[in-house]
């Protein structure tokens, strides 16, 4: 006769599967995110370095610049300009901070930058030159609000920019699937234990 397992295996079983359940259709324990490598470059310009976005896109595919680190000239990227806001010396244009894979990878506001030198750096789409493309505009102090604020040391170049998307998983996915998986086959041989065990007595 065939014994079924105890109420109280079955229910541990049923809870192990909901939370495997739950990692598997990628129930996040924080919020996700992804990294990506940048680079662009002009005359007298080498920046190159790392983004991390957010994991979503917006209607028009662009995720949002959390983080930033590399280097531009040989000077180390310090901080990303919050969204919305002007870099110094380059108001009053805001920055969004948006990235995406394809042709146009920035927007026409761009992502913004400090670096160990004081100075600042956005680059942007610019689709209304008369052929559009990526352009740095460049600040170093003084900053002079307003938008006449560009001076000898400041430069508007244009650059080739191109981003890659990293796909690499986080490890703490796996690690709790593993566990999920490790629970579940520990239960199963628990059942299959007690019904051994059944039908020896029986």
């Amino acid at each position: 006769m065939r014994i079924r397992p105890s109420f109280r295996v079955r229910r541990s079983m049923c809870t192990a599967l909901l939370a495997l359940a739950a990692v598997a259709t990628g129930a996040p324990a924080h919020a996700a995110s992804l990294s990506w490598t940048w680079s662009y470059a002009g005359a007298g310009i080498t920046a190159s370095g790392t983004f991390v976005t957010e994991d979503t896109p917006d209607a028009l595919g662009y995720y949002l610049i959390t983080g930033i680190a590399g280097t531009r000239n040989g000077e180390t990227i310090t901080g990303l300009q919050p969204s919305g806001t002007s870099v110094p010396g380059n108001e009053p244009f805001h920055v969004d901070n948006l990235v995406r894979l394809g042709t146009e990878q920035l927007t026409g506001d761009g992502f913004g930058y400090s670096t160990s030198g004081g100075n600042y750096a956005t680059p942007f789409f610019a689709s209304f030159l008369p052929t559009p493309g990526y352009l740095e505009v460049f600040s170093a102090p003084p900053f002079i609000p307003g938008a006449s604020n560009l001076g000898p040391e400041d430069s508007e170049l244009p650059v080739n920019f191109t981003a890659t998307l990293l796909t690499i998983p986080e490890p703490g996915s796996y690690a709790l699937a593993l566990a999920g998986l490790a629970a579940l086959g520990v239960l199963r041989g628990r059942s299959r234990t007690l019904a051994g065990a059944h039908r020896l007595s029986a």
